[in-house]
């Protein structure tokens, strides 16, 4: 598992535009090595994983400059990556924060978590991603409320309207997600990414776009050698050794 840290804890991890140049580079450097399994992103700490962007910097920011994908382009990367992304999400995860961690495909968080869409108090709106992103893993319902009211909702909020997926104890919260990069690293290495691209396109694309799809991906790992390795040794009540061919 590659960690990436948010490390800016005198500002509560707020995220500057070299901090997201930082963070590209390590999601690049980890999505490119063979070694890397599971990438997992989480804030320097205990009160933050990230407050946000850095308000100092959007405060002049101008037309122009708002139209780069700025965070917009960091989730993004972290969504089309092929290894899957973990958010370990310990406290404050809000704004361009909350973004970077809808960009990953699981989120675990600590239960003094909180998770806000502020922007509209500021007089703007998000610009990384969170009106798309938002309803479509928390529902239109949930998204609109976030969006609109810019209100914290806590852990066991986030954890009920599906948001997060797990919550557990902060000195746990990244031996959690090890265990669970280690997990995904159990199964036979084209499963998680194409399982992953499976969803993320899927959704983009219309039921029958997406079942047909799928079936074309299933056709293509059923010719690999790692499946005839998994059945084999399902039946043989053994322990499979995946070699990603």
């Amino acid at each position: 598992m590659a960690l990436i840290t948010i490390n800016r804890p005198a500002k509560h991890n707020a995220i500057s535009l070299d901090t997201l140049e930082e963070l590209h580079a390590a999601v690049g450097r980890a999505a490119d090595s063979d070694a890397v399994r599971a990438i997992t992103i989480t804030g320097a700490g205990e009160k933050a994983f990230a407050s946000g962007s850095d308000l100092s910097e959007v405060l002049h920011r101008d037309f122009r400059k708002a139209l780069e994908p700025i965070v917009q382009g960091l989730a993004d990367r972290l969504e089309r990556t092929p290894k899957p992304t973990i958010a370990a999400i310990n406290g404050i995860c809000m704004g361009g924060g909350l973004e970077v961690a809808l960009g990953c495909d699981l989120r675990i968080a600590t239960p003094e978590a909180r998770f806000a869409t502020p922007e509209g108090k500021l007089g703007i709106i998000p610009g990384g991603g969170a009106t798309a992103r938002l309803p479509r893993i928390v529902g239109r319902g949930w998204g609109m409320e976030m969006l609109l009211m810019g209100e914290p909702i806590d852990a066991e909020r986030a954890l009920s309207i599906g948001l997060v997926t797990r919550i557990v104890p902060a000195d746990e919260l990244l031996a959690e997600a090890q265990r669970i990069a280690e997990h995904l690293a159990g199964f036979a290495p084209f499963v998680p990414r194409t399982m992953k691209a499976m969803v993320n396109f899927g959704m983009e694309a219309s039921l029958s776009g997406a079942l047909m799809l799928e079936k074309y991906a299933q056709g293509a790992l059923v010719q690999t050698d790692d499946k005839t390795e998994g059945i084999s040794a399902f039946l043989e009540k053994r322990k499979p050794e995946f070699k990603g061919r």
